[in-house]
């Protein structure tokens, strides 16, 4: 080979590194750019040198570590930057709830001062109207968040799709240009690598590379996204159990079939896993425990509340409005029954739990107990002893079914089939109802309806509009019942004239007839019902809860259920309201103080978790980026050191062409 073609693969070589130098620097702030380096070999058939090749400077190894770490980091941001207005809104000390609900117990202490006192009553209902309202504004605000979270996963599968559209479209170019012209398109690589970066930072996803070239994405479940040249579009659609809330869904196996729900557990990682994190770890939880603590307020004030009488001698009535549960049939039931009505069950509402359930048929044929069903908390996964579950078929029409401190009806239980789903959320919008529903102020009760005594181990609770009317109209004013060691429940008739006995009561919501003054059994006509601790009774619509039988050996025990003389002074039933506040009647285990003060601790705790886990995934985020960085980044300082170094490889290669041609003038000049 001559010295004139020696520097002229000198010069190529030198331009195309200043080309590559140049690149370098002019995509110093290009997004997903990589380093690119010329690779220079000696030409050992012709001697000089040959470009081999413009090498990416990348490592797979570290990218996928960049990714992962990525998706972990997009995550607990959107985690933390949504689980931080719940935070501030119950820890803010001014509008929080606690300092309103003792607020409300204070102003209830001030009428059982003065039960007969206008300014007295009208504190109490100002404050109970503040409290209800706030009770209502926690509920829009975490409702409009709920909402917030449908529109930002409604626009991150948007942005997902168009990815993913995006790398299938490039693993169609790279394969085209490679083919063409056999060199690798670093451009197209770069691309496709920021691609799968900008799909990470939105959800988690699994990238396997098919022969070392094509990009094929999955989900952790291994639904593909990318395959090749061909994505597979993700859908934002309304959840078939709950059509309020979004979810994702993927395409059906035919092209008009409904896209397939996917499991919420199975978005992890990105701006779509923090948000389906953060909803159903912490926004579902905080809108049941608002609700359920509505709902213990509610029903438990009200109870009291009908135990009372009001200055115009009226036993009182409800003074609180509650939202009820709220139920949805699964889209894809294919029986025709519906759920009519859902209702608190409140004699046993310290059943009530801060949690939403599933209830499933598991029988082809009419259901005909409460083994026929699964109940599942949707909190735990758990299912229900079916001992928790109480049916009643009545004959298929309006048949309930009952558990958890709610009553379901279903409109005809023969239309039911095997695998029906509904879902059930007791308290998640309850706070949404809730309202004071009395404005007069001689409507509050602070004065005694009811009166109770005797050594029974019993609880009054309740007492319906028309409490006692049957022994009014029998001339009585009373009633006197016995409970033995057996369960056995009696009434004492005549005489005293003043005691009178029912022809029948409700035992757990179930018609018993009284038969020689003793409660029978539902099931065997004639036969003594056996009562046991926990049973709820109601007597002429005055309901009470048998808390335990008198002990082997022990004599009957009594209890006098009458209607107590009252007066405006009266503030015996005030009292028992004010009582409420250190009741545990939140579940049957926390105050409503306790409550509260459960729920923001949680909340708290769960924020500053987030917090400290995003510190941790953005300190290493920042470490793999600083090492990607240093392998794959352009360094502008070295770059223009390498602009003086090929600068000079270049017009060395010159001089070497300048010195050959100088020796063949000198050559060509001997002739002469």
């Amino acid at each position: 080979m001559s010295i004139y073609s020696i520097g002229l693969s000198g010069l190529n070589a030198a331009q195309n590194a200043l080309n590559t130098t140049s690149n370098n620097i002019s995509n110093v702030y290009t997004p997903g750019y990589n380093r690119e380096v010329t690779i220079l070999s000696e030409n050992t058939t012709s001697r000089g040198v040959q470009v081999d090749e413009i090498q990416r400077q990348f490592n797979q190894f570290v990218a996928d570590q960049l990714n992962d770490s990525l998706s972990n980091t997009r995550s607990l941001e959107a985690y933390q930057k949504e689980v931080s207005q719940i935070n501030n809104l119950l820890a803010d000390r001014e509008a929080g709830l606690s300092p309103l609900m003792q607020n409300f117990f204070s102003s209830i202490e001030d009428l059982a001062s003065g039960p007969a006192d206008p300014a007295s009553r009208q504190g109490m209902l100002g404050t109970a109207d503040i409290m209800t309202s706030q009770f209502r504004a926690f509920d829009g605000y975490l409702q409009d968040m709920q909402e917030g979270v449908n529109s930002q996963v409604r626009d991150e599968v948007t942005q997902v799709n168009n990815l993913t559209e995006q790398l299938a479209g490039l693993n169609k170019e790279i394969s085209r240009s490679r083919a063409s012209s056999g060199q690798e398109p670093n451009g197209l690589l770069n691309q496709r690598d920021h691609v799968i970066e900008q799909i990470n930072e939105r959800m988690d996803v699994r990238l396997n590379i098919q022969d070392g070239k094509t990009y094929n994405v999955s989900l952790p479940n291994g639904q593909q996204l990318v395959t090749g040249n061909s994505a597979t579009k993700l859908f934002a659609i309304d959840s078939p159990t709950d059509p309020r809330r979004t979810v994702i869904a993927y395409e059906g196996a035919r092209p008009d079939s409904d896209p397939i729900p996917l499991d919420e557990g199975l978005i992890t990682g990105g701006t779509l896993g923090g948000l389906m994190s953060f909803r159903s770890e912490t926004l579902d939880k905080t809108q049941n425990q608002i609700g359920q603590l509505a709902a213990s307020t509610v029903i438990a004030f009200n109870d009291q509340h009908r135990l009372g009488r009001d200055l115009n001698g009226d036993q009182g009535g409800d003074f609180f409005n509650i939202g009820q549960p709220v139920t949805f049939s699964n889209d894809r039931n294919s029986g025709t029954a519906e759920i009519i009505e859902a209702r608190f069950d409140e004699p046993n509402v310290a059943q009530l739990r801060a949690t939403d359930y599933e209830v499933r048929v598991d029988t082809a044929a009419v259901p005909g107990g409460a083994s026929d069903f699964t109940v599942i908390r949707k909190d735990t996964g758990q299912a229900l002893d079916t001992s928790a579950l109480t049916y009643d078929d009545n004959g298929g029409t309006d048949a309930t079914l009952s558990f958890g401190g709610v009553v379901l009806t279903f409109d005809d239980a023969n239309n039911l089939a095997e695998n029906d789903r509904f879902e059930v959320q007791p308290v998640r919008r309850a706070g949404s109802g809730m309202e004071t529903v009395i404005s007069d102020l001689d409507k509050v009760a602070a004065g005694l309806f009811v009166t109770s005594s005797g050594d029974m181990e019993a609880e009054v609770f309740t007492a319906a509009d028309g409490a006692f009317a049957d022994a009014s109209a029998a001339g009585a004013s009373a009633y006197e019942l016995s409970l033995s060691e057996a369960g056995e429940l009696s009434f004492t008739g005549a005489p005293p004239a003043s005691l009178t006995v029912p022809s029948e009561v409700q035992v757990n919501g179930e018609t018993r007839a009284v038969d020689s003054g003793v409660v029978q059994d539902s099931d065997v006509a004639g036969t003594d019902a056996t009562l046991s601790a926990g049973d709820v009774i109601t007597v002429d619509s005055v309901s009470f809860r048998i808390d335990g039988l008198p002990k082997t050996g022990d004599p009957d025990t009594t209890l006098r259920l009458e209607e107590a003389a009252s007066g405006p002074g009266d503030n015996r039933n005030a009292l028992a309201l004010q009582n409420l506040q250190t009741e545990e009647l939140v579940g049957g285990r926390a105050t409503l103080t306790q409550a509260y003060a459960g729920m923001v601790s949680d909340v708290g705790n769960r924020t500053n978790i987030v917090q400290v886990n995003l510190d941790a995934s953005m300190g290493i985020t920042e470490q793999l980026e600083a090492l990607q960085q240093s392998e794959s980044g352009v360094n502008l300082d070295e770059e223009a050191a390498n602009l003086i170094r090929f600068q000079q490889y270049y017009a060395a290669n010159a001089r070497v062409i300048d010195t050959a041609s100088t020796l063949i003038d000198t050559i060509l000049g001997l002739r002469n």
